[in-house]
């Protein structure tokens, strides 16, 4: 198998199917590759129940200049959404929530009940004055956020970012150069649709199966369009 990274992956699959027991060298080995890891003490019952928010950096377009991404990822099953901007400011990071996830949630006919996210200026602020925390509080969404100094405890959506990272980013920005966030943006949704719909996750989790896959059985039964 490819990396260290997906063969420890595999054999965290392989234990939890096969209640197998692990040597005790690659418990901590498994923990530090998969940031998910740290995150089983989170219970989820169906999808919305908890989703992850981060500002990832993707870095500099010419004549742009630096570029940000707005990284949703929901803890259930890792269905993810990713929007890019100029800017970490706090009305994209409810831009994205609005525009992107809020309204999937809507249509699949599922309640979002909660968030976590850092402790980022972009999620941080006076309860009064702050556009992001507004926007919850009007939505009636419980906000939760990482340990101080440990920003890493958010492992889903991390993780997500690391995926975007190896699988799109990097292979994206080698086979084509970049004048405008929009042409990137319109790449990264065509990926998005391929890691949703098409791309089996391993994990604790998914354990072979979509991001979509860990959705469709939690849909309500409605007239509204699923996709």
């Amino acid at each position: 198998m490819g990396s260290r990274y997906e063969r420890l992956l595999k054999l965290e699959e392989k234990a939890l199917k096969e209640k197998i027991p692990l040597p005790p060298e690659q418990v901590p080995a498994i923990e530090k590759a998969n940031p998910c890891f740290r995150e089983r003490r989170v219970e989820n019952k169906r999808p919305g129940e908890l989703l992850c928010q981060d500002a990832f950096y993707v870095g500099r377009l010419k004549g742009v200049g630096k570029i940000y991404m707005q990284a949703v990822a929901d803890a259930f099953g890792s269905f993810a959404f990713a929007c890019l901007h100029t800017s970490k400011l706090p009305e994209h990071a409810a831009l994205t929530l609005h525009s992107e996830a809020l309204r999937q949630y809507e249509k699949w006919g599922l309640e979002v009940k909660a968030i976590l996210t850092d402790n980022g200026r972009e999620y941080c602020g006076r309860e009064d004055r702050h556009p992001y925390k507004l926007y919850l509080a009007l939505n009636d969404i419980e906000r939760r956020r990482t340990k101080v100094g440990r920003p890493r405890t958010n492992g889903f959506v991390e993780r997500f970012d690391r995926t975007v990272l190896d699988e799109f980013l990097r292979p994206a920005f080698r086979k084509k150069s970049y004048e405008s966030v929009e042409t990137l943006q319109k790449d990264l949704d065509k990926w998005l649709k391929h890691y949703n719909y098409e791309r089996p996750r391993q994990g604790y989790r998914n354990m072979g199966k979509r991001p979509f896959d860990t959705v469709k059985k939690f849909i309500k039964m409605s007239p509204k369009k699923v996709d």
